[in-house]
């Protein structure tokens, strides 16, 4: 009896210990889950959401692996982000904290705001008024204009559509500097372009992204609450799911 019972423990830690390596190994190769916890690329992503990250979309780097160890620099199998993909990446500033937000701008490009529209290479970035749309689950509830905009096209890729909001036209980032995207680097800004510390503040915000930083790209929104019921409130729990956004792709 003794030695049935210390060879079940013996398969119950192994079996443990295998799903807890299958899991790390998912995590670095295929798919990360994050949430997002603030309204920065609101209409796109919402407070509460529950997304996949693909980690091969850009090959990986050390920042692929959980806790970031330092085995080795630059990436592996690695590509560039398209224009208009949503990436988790680390913070430059601190290479530990994850930001998610939309890749305007790949390495040489040139990136402007002007009156609010983005400005790529010194073009103007095409966008139509939807209408009003009420951002509501980050902080208080406000109406701003929701704007569809048609990113450039790149070789081998289609134009890129996605929405972004803004309260106006005069807020403090809607008006910027030409920056230059140097080499091994990308430019990102949150869809909720006046609601969003990104790489249009270079000295304390996001800056320039490197390449090495990426995680990898946002895929689809596996589940959402919006906030309405706490964690013991079981009874309303269905109310509080977004349905609609279960399974969705993020674009």
């Amino acid at each position: 009896m003794v030695k049935k019972q210390t060879g079940g423990w013996l398969e119950s830690t192994k079996t443990v210990v295998y799903a807890g390596l299958i899991a790390i190994g998912i995590r670095t190769i295929a798919f990360e889950p994050f949430n997002i916890p603030s309204g920065s690329m609101i209409p796109t992503l919402l407070v509460g959401d529950y997304l996949f990250v693909s980690k091969y979309s850009y090959g990986y780097s050390r920042h692929s692996m959980p806790f970031s160890p330092n085995l080795f620099q630059g990436r592996i199998f690695g590509s560039l982000p398209a224009r208009g993909d949503v990436a988790v990446f680390k913070l430059p500033r601190d290479n530990s904290t994850d930001y998610i937000k939309r890749i305007v701008g790949l390495p040489g490009d040139r990136v402007q705001v002007r009156g609010g529209v983005l400005h790529l290479n010194g073009q103007p970035v095409r966008r139509e008024l939807i209408g009003p749309y009420t951002v509501e689950g980050d902080g208080p509830r406000i109406v701003v204009r929701e704007y569809r905009e048609f990113l450039p096209p790149q070789p081998g890729v289609e134009p890129h559509v996605h929405n972004i909001l803004e309260m106006s036209d005069d807020q403090i980032y809607d008006n910027t500097i030409e920056f230059r995207v140097p080499e091994g680097h990308v430019f990102a800004m949150g869809d909720n372009r006046d609601n969003s510390l990104d790489s249009r503040e270079q000295r304390n915000g996001v800056g320039f992204v490197p390449v090495e930083n990426l995680v990898g790209r946002a895929e689809f929104i596996f589940f959402s609450v919006d906030g309405s019921a706490r964690i013991w409130e079981f009874w309303a729990w269905p109310t509080a799911i977004r349905w609609s956004r279960l399974f969705s792709a993020v674009r």
